[in-house]
């Protein structure tokens, strides 16, 4: 018996570019996060701003997981009960 195809690519524009302005202002968060230890910052300075890009990824990654569980379980021609479960694993790997 073939195993399902469980993959999912998230298809809503809106929570694709909104994943995607997150990361982008990540990248750049990121960017001056190393621009301040070549430059000797604060460290207090530079640990607020590795929490702010860490959240700022885990909430891009909690929107894509969450916007693509709302498509497959909306999707009646797949197999909603596995996806599901897959992406909740994909939450908790988050946690």
């Amino acid at each position: 018996m073939a195993k399902a195809d469980l993959s999912h690519v998230l298809r809503d524009e809106d929570q694709i570019k909104e994943v995607l302005n997150r990361l982008k202002r990540a990248n750049g968060q990121l960017g001056a996060i190393i621009k301040m230890i070549e430059e000797g910052r604060d460290c207090q300075e530079i640990v607020h701003q590795i929490a702010a890009v860490n959240k700022a990824v885990n909430t891009a990654a909690f929107t894509l997981i969450s916007s693509s569980l709302k498509e497959c379980i909306t999707d009646g021609s797949r197999n909603s009960d596995e996806i599901s479960e897959k992406l909740q694993k994909l939450f908790l790997s988050l946690a």
